[in-house]
């Protein structure tokens, strides 16, 4: 496996493999590996010929300045984990090698309704810098195909718009939300749970799980309220738990116009925020 701090010494290596003729996937993290992420890699080696992976945690995604300060950062233990996961490239560029001073990194799109609702609706100007940091990978890698999860999965609906609007020949490639065993989704925010918060957690998934139950023979405002009423409880701050369009990530009344149903909810358990998303329906 091959690491790279600068953009420079990581194309020159994308460049021979591309006279070679090889399919690069790519995986962007913001690192505080979990198996979630690895399982990502590994969909990119069964369907790609190099898999490049990066660490790079995007301040300009981040609404809350303390938010960004207490995201763990665990290099070393990363790279470990994509070695033994058959990660191909590692690359781990500064803030500076990403957004160079003297270039102008402003980048902006509109999204339209897709980020104005639930976790756009929340974190204001967070999908902004999302956008801006994988503009600057897809320029930088100019991936065949990249790998994202599931549960993020507004920013993967997100990230299909931008690589529309921008006709890249990327192909976006979801790949499933990764659980314990109990239940809950797998996120690098889950390490800074407190024991007694960490058996707390699993409700959020029974709750998504239960609307899945409930999508052909109830009413969607019935299994809200219903869902609602579960989350409620001390422990729990419940920013928002909605059932919405998997196309538009708009909230229905009805599942009868959409072909594609997604419950999503964001839930803070102590300082800790945690996201997570069950798809209902797929046709």
């Amino acid at each position: 496996m091959r690491t790279y701090k600068t953009i420079r010494h990581l194309q020159n290596r994308l460049q021979q493999y591309r006279k070679e003729g090889k399919k690069i996937g790519f995986v962007p993290t913001m690192g505080a590996l979990h198996q979630g992420h690895i399982s990502l890699i590994q969909q990119s080696n069964q369907q790609s010929d190099i898999t490049v992976c990066s660490i790079f945690v995007n301040p300009t995604q981040f609404n809350v300045a303390e938010d960004l300060k207490k995201y763990p950062r665990t290099l070393e233990k990363d790279v470990e984990m994509l070695k033994k996961g058959g990660c191909d490239i590692v690359f781990y560029p500064s803030v500076d090698e990403m957004y160079p001073p003297q270039q102008n990194n402003n980048f902006e799109i509109d999204f339209g309704d897709l980020e104005t609702v639930m976790e756009g609706a929340h974190r204001p100007g967070h999908f902004a810098g999302v956008a801006q940091v994988l503009k600057r990978f897809l320029d930088i890698v100019d991936p065949d195909a990249m790998y994202m999860g599931q549960k993020d999965y507004q920013q993967f609906t997100i990230v299909r718009a931008l690589l529309k609007q921008l006709k890249s020949k990327t192909q976006l490639v979801m790949g499933e939300t990764i659980r314990e065993k109990d239940g809950l989704a797998m996120s690098s925010r889950n390490m800074r749970l407190t024991p007694k918060e960490r058996t707390i957690a699993p409700l959020i998934s029974k709750t998504l799980f239960a609307a899945k139950e409930k999508i052909k023979t109830h009413s969607i405002a019935q299994i809200k309220k219903e869902a609602l009423e579960q989350l409620d409880i001390p422990e729990f701050k419940v920013e928002y738990f909605e059932i919405a369009d998997g196309i538009t990530l708009q909230a229905i009344t009805t599942i009868k116009n959409s072909s594609i149903v997604v419950a999503c909810t964001a839930v803070h358990l102590g300082a800790v925020r945690l996201i997570d998303n069950v798809i209902l329906i797929d046709d």
